[in-house]
């Protein structure tokens, strides 16, 4: 099963967009994620956009029920999961109708024929089948009984049709591995290891896989199959690994905690989309790596802040409604002046809202969501690999100015994938802190005592003392504390003091000024139009500005990392262009904080549907601003 026995015409592509999309029982994201691994494998840059059902097993045949898997790969460097797929696999009648509204005309449609019967067609408010109304004939259709193929392929397994009609979407895998040339080996290697204890499970699997390449390169039907070259020049040399945003995350909090040479501790309860990351760092006790599955949100940041005080490092995972009911433990987070990461995968809101579907408008309530003046630095990666560097920066800052942090990552980050190198680890920062070990203040009469709320000059953090260190003992709690000695204080003159010294330490937290991409024109005149964003649209925003630039406008681009502090250059950087628009998956909660904050007029373009946006709706609005200004 490799590229050398098709016999049949191959085809050089630079890209393609591949969407699988079936009941959420069919497997859709097994199978994205099969073809993903094998694209990764063979050297492409890719980008993926799991969408899935908010129910655990939605209704069969129904349009809230479909799950849908997008893969974008390329020979080149590319940024999103792409606008539209140029082959749309569907497994029923509800796939069809739920996703061929994305399908451009000309593209390849592939349709399981054997689910395409009345009483399918009907619950999905077909009044004639698709298949024969002409409804279809601008698309390159192919007519695939995918059940039934699958269950001939099983014969000799003596499955019963049910059984063995669950493999079929390793029999579409199949045939989508010949049309593109995907390796497969590592697939076989991976239902194997899959079904280790039921080794005819595995080998029914492989077949059904094998017998869809062999149909793709013997029927008339499919008369092309196509090759995508690897992406050699989109990266630097290294060694890389397709990678999910919350595994990236998890596995940046993992080096956190190995260099900063401290215990990791989460206290998590599970919620969508952030589950995964208490998964995956339960699997890793071996590097010092402790989970607790707590009985609910506030038990999990209580018993994760509980562990900042004993001198690990402190992280609880959740999304959107998660962070509501921890507000007030962040809130004493901010009081007790402890290293505690809370992680936000934000998803669709108010309330439980959309839990399987993205978006960014947590960004207020990770800025003011608590009660009382209790600043918190935000840290948003931008791609999902960049969320292991964040997670490494949002402990860099937490341990070196005492302080909880926000990282605000979303639904799009958590379950898309792309190639990440893994980093050397002389490559990672030196994040170890110094304990409290001995008395750091004398008082009048020459006694020497630890004063819990002394700071350093630099970082206005205050010491961080192991509970059980001989004469360190010291009061913890919510009421106020005197500066210095940290005895209660009621004093209005010292809780101003507080207020203003905790927001001191979170303003004055260095962080790199932000680069504007603004390339110099023929003559070295430059943009008057700037796009800023922070998180997840970085993608999106990246490819509509290249789009806007190839069709010859100018356009600057910034993107932040940092939200709270601000760089110490943005409010330069706002006021050197004549319009600054600001994408945004929420009604427009970044450009508020820029009107406050800078006076500037930012021009909000929001969506909230769920999705990430697409990079030729972003580039039409970003050109008809030009035009406009």
């Amino acid at each position: 099963m490799t590229s050398e026995v098709n016999s049949k015409e191959v085809r050089r592509l630079d890209r393609v967009i591949v969407r699988f999309a079936g009941d959420s029982g069919d497997g859709m994201q097994l199978t994205g994620d099969r073809f993903t691994s094998e694209t990764a494998s063979f050297g492409n840059d890719l980008s993926t956009l799991p969408n899935f059902p908010a129910e655990i097993r939605a209704p069969a045949g129904t349009l809230p029920g479909v799950s849908s898997f997008q893969v974008h790969f390329a020979d080149h460097d590319i940024l999103t999961p792409g606008d539209a797929p140029n082959v749309l696999v569907a497994m029923n009648p509800a796939a069809l109708k739920a996703n061929i509204g994305d399908v451009p005309r000309g593209a390849e449609v592939i349709v399981n024929t054997d689910e395409f019967n009345k009483r399918a067609m009907a619950k999905v408010g077909y009044a004639a089948s698709p298949l024969e109304d002409g409804s279809l004939d601008g698309y390159s259709v192919h007519e695939v009984p995918l059940t039934t193929l699958t269950v001939e392929a099983l014969k000799e397994f003596g499955l019963s049709r049910k059984d063995a009609g669950r493999s079929k979407n390793m029999f579409a895998l199949g045939l989508l591995s010949w049309m593109y040339n995907r390796p497969t080996e590592g697939t076989e290697g991976f239902l194997r290891a899959k079904f280790a204890k039921k080794p005819d499970i595995a080998e029914a699997n492989i077949a059904a896989f094998r017998a869809g390449w062999n149909f793709g390169e013997t029927t008339e039907d499919f008369a092309v199959s196509y090759e995508v070259a690897p992406a050699r020049s989109a990266f630097p040399a290294g060694t890389y690994r397709s990678i999910s945003g919350n595994l990236a995350l998890a596995y940046g909090l993992i080096a956190a905690g190995q260099q900063a040479d401290l215990p990791l501790f989460l206290g998590s309860y599970p919620i969508t989309p952030a589950s995964d990351i208490l998964h995956e760092l339960s699997r890793h006790k071996n590097f010092g790596v402790r989970t607790f599955q707590a009985e609910d949100e506030i038990a999990g940041i209580g018993a994760a802040l509980g562990a900042a005080f004993g001198g690990a490092l402190g992280i609880t995972t959740t999304s959107g409604p998660g962070v509501a009911l921890k507000a007030e433990t962040v809130g004493l987070a901010v009081s007790l002046e402890l290293p505690l990461l809370i992680v936000d995968i934000q998803r669709g809101g108010p309330s439980t809202g959309l839990p399987t579907k993205t978006e960014q408008a947590d960004l207020l309530q990770a800025m003011f969501g608590r009660n009382g003046e209790a600043p918190v630095p935000v840290v948003a990666p931008s791609t999902p690999s960049d969320c292991f560097t964040a997670a490494l920066d949002a402990a860099r800052i937490a341990l070196t100015y005492r302080t909880p942090v926000m990282l605000l990552s979303d639904g799009y980050l958590a379950n898309g994938s792309e190639p990440w190198r893994i980093p050397e680890v002389d490559e990672l920062p030196d994040l170890r802190v110094q304990f409290a070990t001995q008395p750091n203040h004398t008082l009048d009469d020459g006694t020497e005592v630890f004063w819990p709320f002394k700071r350093d000059p630099q970082t206005l953090a205050r010491p961080w003392a192991v509970p059980g260190t001989p004469g360190l003992e010291h009061r913890i709690g919510g009421i106020e504390k005197e500066d210095g000695s940290g005895n209660i204080s009621y004093a209005p003159s010292n809780h101003d003091l507080m207020v203003r010294t905790r927001q001191a330490k979170v303003d004055g937290i260095e962080v790199p000024d932000i680069t504007v991409d603004d390339p110099e024109g023929p003559e070295g005149e430059r943009a008057r139009t700037l796009v800023l964003g922070w998180g997840s649209t970085y993608g999106p925003i990246t490819a509509a500005v290249r789009r806007v630039r190839r069709a010859g406008d100018r356009i600057a681009q910034a993107h932040l990392r940092y939200v709270n502090p601000f760089p110490s250059n943005l409010g330069e950087v706002l006021a050197g262009y004549d319009k600054v628009i600001v994408p945004e998956m929420n009604l427009g909660q970044l450009a508020t904080l820029l009107r406050a904050r800078y006076l500037v007029d930012a021009f909000s373009y929001n969506q909230v549907n769920g999705m990430p946006f697409k990079a030729e709706q972003l580039a039409t609005a970003l050109k008809e601003a030009i035009d406009n200004g």
